[in-house]
């Protein structure tokens, strides 16, 4: 027996003192998907044009070395990067990184077969695909609007690109077995002091709603809203706000919200919003990100919020209802370390969830045992959970605690 085992059985018992089953723990680990985004490994710079400068609201921010010259090099960094993260993955697709195939086609012509050689990719790694239509860093969104933009040609263009995004995204979950989150973002709004909020919102409304016109099985395909607070040149006002969002899937069945960690007010977490959804019986889209100030997509570490985020999931029993994914882009980084880094300690922060005795927690909290409640709760924080994360790490053939040495 290894000392990674022996370590392992000791921590069992510790947990099963607890009322614990760590070994169905590891279960749930290993088949609970976590989208890991395709973008952090070049700076969202895609295939489309590698030369563009990104624009909309969107700058990755550093000059490390090792940023990718060529598709060849993306796709060697980014299988090393998934190498490196246990447990069921996704990978998050933007439209920009289309296939060889879609070069030269405009964002609104691009269709599934765009995206075989993706497709084929999947399959060979056993993984799933999430979508995402890319609104920005485009001639046609310089204005700063999309979906929201008073020009009929331009707003046309864009709820083409989001149908047939959807498409893509059909196309995927069909050819791999497993739901395809199409996530919508624009970064649509003001830089200063804004009179018509109602009317960019009217428009956004009308464009979403011929998005979402065609009904498609959503064993394949689920659509998510992503809602922001503010952004680069749109610092006063936001048209996708989260007010907005909210209410529209409440009146729309045929998309959920996406909320993404550093997209709210510095005082807001997204950890205290989740039961708010669950209570009625939403499904949810994740970004777990990590803020500084605001939302700056530093890669995602396994801090307090990121903890919350998954206790909030795990306590209301809603793995099947929230979809987890993640989105940061740091260049200031090794960009493969930072995709790693920030999947591994998602990873990890959704097991020390499952690991918390949480139907007992609710027990004892109901029968008004306040104080045991906060004794225990504390004592968690000092079980061996990382005896646990080796052992996982172990049973998927991943490197465990040293894996990161290579890159110093």
């Amino acid at each position: 027996m290894s000392s990674i085992e022996q370590n392992y059985q000791i921590a069992k018992e510790m947990y099963a003192e607890k009322g614990v089953n760590t070994d169905q723990v590891l279960k749930i680990l290993k088949a609970t998907p976590i989208s890991v985004h395709c973008w952090q490994i070049d700076d969202l710079t895609g295939f489309e044009n590698p030369e563009a400068v990104l624009s909309g609201g969107i700058a990755a921010f550093g000059n490390a070395p090792g940023k990718p010259r060529s598709r060849e090099e993306y796709m060697k960094n980014l299988d090393e990067a998934l190498n490196l993260i246990p447990g069921a993955t996704k990978l998050a697709l933007h439209a920009v990184y289309r296939d060889e195939t879609g070069n030269g086609v405009e964002r609104n012509a691009l269709g599934p077969e765009h995206f075989k050689g993706w497709v084929d990719y999947a399959k060979e790694k056993h993984i799933g695909l999430d979508y995402n239509p890319t609104y920005f860093s485009h001639p046609m969104s310089e204005s700063g609007f999309t979906l929201c933009s008073r020009d009929e040609g331009i707003r046309q263009y864009w709820i083409e690109h989001g149908k047939k995004s959807r498409e893509i995204g059909a196309y995927f979950g069909k050819e791999l077995g497993q739901v395809c989150i199409t996530n919508h973002w624009i970064g649509d709004g003001y830089k200063d002091h804004t009179i018509d909020k109602v009317g960019p919102r009217a428009l956004l409304k009308d464009s979403l709603d011929q998005i979402f016109a065609a009904p498609l099985d959503r064993k394949y395909n689920i659509d998510s809203v992503e809602s922001k607070l503010f952004g680069l040149g749109s610092e006063s006002y936001v048209p996708g706000s989260h007010e907005f969002y909210t209410n529209y899937v409440l009146t729309h069945d045929n998309c959920i919200v996406c909320m993404d960690a550093g997209h709210f007010h510095p005082t807001e977490q997204v950890s205290a919003k989740i039961s708010s959804y669950l209570v009625f019986g939403k499904e949810l889209m994740l970004h777990v990100s990590r803020p500084v100030r605001w939302d700056s997509d530093h890669v995602v570490m396994l801090d307090d919020e990121t903890k919350a985020i998954m206790q909030e999931i795990v306590r209301y029993d809603a793995l099947d209802r929230v979809h987890i994914g993640l989105d940061y882009f740091d260049a200031s980084i090794n960009r493969i370390v930072a995709t790693a880094l920030g999947a591994r300690n998602a990873r990890k922060a959704l097991m020390m969830a499952l690991l918390e005795p949480s139907e007992e927690l609710i027990r004892i909290e109901r029968e008004g045992n306040l104080t045991r409640r906060l004794a225990l709760s504390e004592e968690m924080k000092s079980m061996p959970f990382g005896l646990v994360w080796d052992m996982f790490c172990e049973m998927e053939g991943v490197a465990g605690n040293n894996w990161m040495n290579k890159y110093n």
